[in-house]
């Protein structure tokens, strides 16, 4: 059954089971890797429950890849992103010893709209009860409605009863008018599809697709940050996202379709050298604060022609980096007006988080405060354990997100409260259901 439906609604997930464990498993799709984690949820003790963080994560199981077939977060080839996507869960299957069935997966593409809506319902003077809750929610998700467009996620930031706002939670309380502020996510109908199919091509399922900047601010950003409102700026191989969060709740998301890539492309051409070799440069002599290196410092530039008898050009390591400067300063630059027009500058106040692989570029965070006038640290996954110390950097912030959304997701409305039919996130199957799969596709 494919997740995107005609009314328009992804189906929401269930909640975690309060009492007992659950293997969960995600797919993080990015343009320059594929990241696959399996990972045991335990509940936490009742006094050790933090907000977002019912459950404790353990990882089992880690599969990457380098990424084929995908652009910017769009399927451009399906052969090579599925082959990819095999590779990737195979090597997390193999590490963990439990077969994936279903996964969470993450969201880049598809042109991601997020938009602010309020709406209210009638109470007649009776109690707020559940059906109220969810009545009104679906109300205000109805507003984001638009053709060959699925509403991703569509969160409540806050309640308000006959007028007085900043209620929280509005459940059992009396009144006339029920209303609420929600923050509703969108995205395309094909690039979705598109995903949905590559996965369904590997004989898996798609338990629920999450934004890419969701899940990466989630990661991201501590309890403190995300209250008093914080920026999350998710810098990605193919495109950057812009997350805000206020008062603990995801209110605004936003995408550009410029990454780390777009850095390595430039020094390619530049330099005249391999896409490979422009990468190892940007990695381990790139920088983007001006006069930092030695004046005299040279580096070598491997040729583009495959003889290994050609002389490698030796150019000055400033050369290299005045490459690489315009190109980030033009991405923060499109960040800063991004958020000037969300609304939310205000509420963000001078807190500002950078995370993601592109993220680590020498001088990176000091050209940030620069461009955008604010507190600048870098965000890695926080509140895991089990995974090598290669993956606790902050290129696999949005994979340890797609970890985290399963203990928030009961806040999120759908249309009817539809849920998955399968078991609850189990993330994995008997031994011989993709058999089964593979037989019925081929006989």
């Amino acid at each position: 059954m494919s997740l995107l439906s005609r009314d328009g609604f992804l189906p929401r997930m269930k909640p975690l089971p309060a009492k007992r464990s659950v293997i969960v498993s995600v797919l993080d799709i990015g343009t320059s890797k594929i990241c696959c984690l399996i990972a045991k949820l335990d509940p936490r003790e009742d006094g050790l429950v933090l907000a977002g963080r019912s459950h404790t994560i353990e990882i089992l199981g880690i599969g990457h890849q380098r990424s084929r077939g995908i652009k910017s977060g769009v399927i451009v080839d399906l052969d090579a992103a599925e082959q990819a996507i095999r590779h990737a869960v195979d090597g997390a299957e193999r590490m963990a010893g439990i077969m994936v069935e279903s996964l969470i997966m993450n969201v880049s593409s598809g042109r991601l709209v997020s938009e602010t809506f309020s709406a209210d319902i009638s109470l007649d003077g009776y109690a707020v009860e559940d059906k109220d809750i969810a009545q009104v929610l679906r109300v205000g998700a109805e507003h984001a409605l638009a053709p060959e467009r699925s509403v991703v996620h569509s969160l409540p930031i806050g309640y308000s009863l006959d007028g007085d706002h900043g209620i929280i939670q509005p459940r059992g309380m009396m009144g006339q008018r029920l209303g609420v502020d929600m923050h509703v996510v969108t995205a395309e109908n094909a690039p979705l599809r598109n995903l949905e199919l590559c996965i369904n091509r590997a004989h898996l399922s798609v338990e629920a697709m999450v934004a890419t900047p969701y899940a990466a601010g989630l990661a991201a950003l501590v309890e403190d940050e995300a209250q008093m409102g914080c920026a999350c700026i998710d810098i990605g191989g193919g495109t950057t996202t812009l997350s805000i969060f206020m008062d603990g709740r995801f209110v605004y998301a936003d995408a550009i379709g410029i990454g780390g890539n777009h850095v390595t492309m430039d020094l390619a051409r530049g330099l005249s050298t391999r896409l490979d070799d422009a990468e190892k440069l940007k990695v381990l002599h790139g920088s983007v604060l001006n006069g930092t290196e030695d004046a005299n410092a040279m580096v070598s530039i491997p040729q583009v022609a495959e003889d290994d008898q050609d002389i490698p050009t030796q150019v000055p390591l400033s050369h290299l980096n005045r490459i690489i400067r315009p190109r980030v300063e033009e991405t923060l630059e499109m960040i800063r007006d991004r958020l000037a027009k969300s609304g939310f500058a205000d509420a963000v106040g001078k807190r500002l988080v950078l995370t993601g692989g592109g993220s680590q570029l020498n001088g990176l965070a000091e050209m940030a405060r620069r461009v955008l006038s604010r507190n600048v640290r870098l965000g890695r996954p926080l509140g895991i354990s089990g995974m090598p110390p290669a993956a606790k950097g902050p290129a696999f912030s949005t994979a340890v997100g797609l970890l985290i959304y399963p203990q928030i997701a009961q806040y999120e409305n759908f249309s009817g409260h539809r849920s998955r039919s399968r078991s609850l996130m189990s993330g994995q199957s008997g031994p011989f259901s993709r058999f089964g799969n593979w037989l019925k596709e081929s006989f």
